[in-house]
C-alpha cells in the first residue's frame, strides 16, 4: 500500500518497473485518492501555497511556474494567491486569519510586511519560506536575490560601454520597500567606484514597476539638458516603457540611449531591440523554496537558512549587444 502511496503522491524514488505495474493497477481499477482521507491520516494536505504581490506581473508569473513544477516533482501542488500591495491582506495571510490552514506550507513574497506582522505569523505554526528582497531577522527561512550587486552590475556594465550620463528609473523612497532601495545603493554604489557624481535630478520613481511608469519617468528624463545617454531600469517591464519611451521623442536605442532592466522575462528577448538585462535564476528560487519548506515541513524546528540565488548579466541589443 506505500507503494502505492508513493506513486500516487508522485515520490521520486520508486523504480520504473514498480511504477508501471502500480500505474496500470490503478487504470484498470479506476482508482481516485481520497484526499480528505489522507490528510486525516498524515496531517496533511499535500498542497503548498504561494503568494506574490502581483501575479500579472512577469516575474511572479514566471516564479510561479517555476514554483508549480518544482513542487510536483516531490509529489506537492501549489495555489497562488496575490496581496495587490495590500497590507492587511499580508497580515491576514501571515496570521492564518485567510486559508492558510488548508496548506501544509506557505512560500511567500511580500512587498510591504514589517518586522512586526512576521511577529504574528508565529501564533500561525505554519512553515513558511520568505521570497525576495527584504532585510530580514534570521528568524525564518529566506530566499533572497543580492539586489545590490544586481544593480551594480547593471551600471557597470553601462559605464564599460562608455556611457557617462546614467540614469535611474524606480526609486521608492519608503522604508519599507527594499528592493528598490538596495538597487538605489548598487547605482550609487557602481558610479561612486567609477569617479561619477550621483545626480539627484537623474534618479525618478515609479510607483509601480510597469511599462506605463517607465514610460512616464523616461519622458522626464529625456527632457534634462543634458539628457542621460544611459539608463538602468529596476525592472524590465520598467525598461521596455522606457524605451518606447525614447523612440517617440525621437531618439534610438541604443546609439542615443542605452537601456538595461532587471529580471530577464521573456518580454525583453523578444522586444525590439532585444533588452539588456540581469537575469534572475527564478528556476533556482524555486527549487530552493520548495525544497526548504518541505524540510521545514518535516522538521518544524531546524535552524533557518539565508540562501542567496545567483544571477548574471545578459547583455543584448539595447546596449550595443547582439
Amino acid at each position: 500500500m506505500r507503494t502505492v502511496s508513493n506513486v500516487v503522491s508522485g515520490y521520486t524514488h520508486v523504480s520504473e518497473r514498480m511504477r508501471a505495474k502500480v500505474q496500470a493497477a490503478i487504470e484498470e481499477l479506476d482508482y481516485r485518492p481520497n484526499p480528505v482521507a489522507r490528510t486525516l491520516r498524515t496531517g496533511r494536505t499535500g498542497m503548498l501555497a504561494l503568494v506574490v504581490p502581483e501575479i500579472d506581473v512577469p516575474y511572479f508569473s514566471e516564479l510561479a511556474r517555476d514554483v508549480i513544477e518544482a513542487a510536483a516533482e516531490v509529489g506537492y501542488r501549489v495555489m497562488i494567491d496575490q496581496t495587490g500591495h495590500d497590507h492587511e491582506r499580508e497580515r491576514q495571510l501571515l496570521t492564518g486569519e485567510d486559508r492558510t490552514m488548508l496548506f501544509d506550507g506557505l512560500l511567500f513574497s511580500p512587498l510591504v510586511t514589517k518586522s512586526e506582522l512576521l511577529d504574528m505569523h508565529g501564533a500561525s505554526r505554519m512553515p513558511l519560506i520568505l521570497l525576495g528582497e527584504h532585510d530580514f531577522d534570521g528568524r525564518y527561512d529566506h530566499v533572497a536575490i543580492d539586489n545590490v550587486a544586481a544593480a551594480r552590475d547593471a551600471v557597470n556594465h553601462l559605464i564599460t560601454t562608455g556611457r557617462t550620463r546614467i540614469a535611474a528609473i524606480g526609486s521608492q523612497p519608503l522604508e519599507e520597500y527594499a528592493t528598490p532601495l538596495q538597487r538605489s545603493a548598487g547605482y550609487e554604489a557602481a558610479l561612486t567606484d567609477a569617479g561619477m557624481a550621483v545626480r539627484p535630478d537623474y534618479v525618478t520613481t515609479a510607483a509601480h514597476y510597469s511599462r506605463t511608469d517607465g514610460y512616464a519617468a523616461a519622458r522626464a528624463l529625456l527632457e534634462l539638458d543634458p539628457r542621460p545617454d544611459a539608463i538602468f531600469c529596476f525592472s524590465d517591464l520598467l525598461a521596455i516603457g522606457a524605451m518606447r519611451a525614447v523612440f517617440d521623442a525621437g531618439l534610438s536605442v541604443p546609439e542615443n540611449v542605452a537601456v538595461i532592466g532587471i529580471d530577464d522575462v521573456e518580454e525583453g528577448r523578444f522586444a525590439r531591440p532585444s533588452l539588456s538585462t540581469i537575469s534572475l535564476d527564478t528556476p533556482f528560487i524555486a527549487r530552493e523554496s520548495v525544497r526548504r519548506i518541505i524540510e521545514r515541513i518535516e522538521d518544524p524546528e531546524s535552524p533557518s537558512t539565508e540562501i542567496v540565488a545567483p544571477h548574471k548579466l545578459v547583455v543584448r541589443e539595447s546596449t550595443g549587444g547582439r
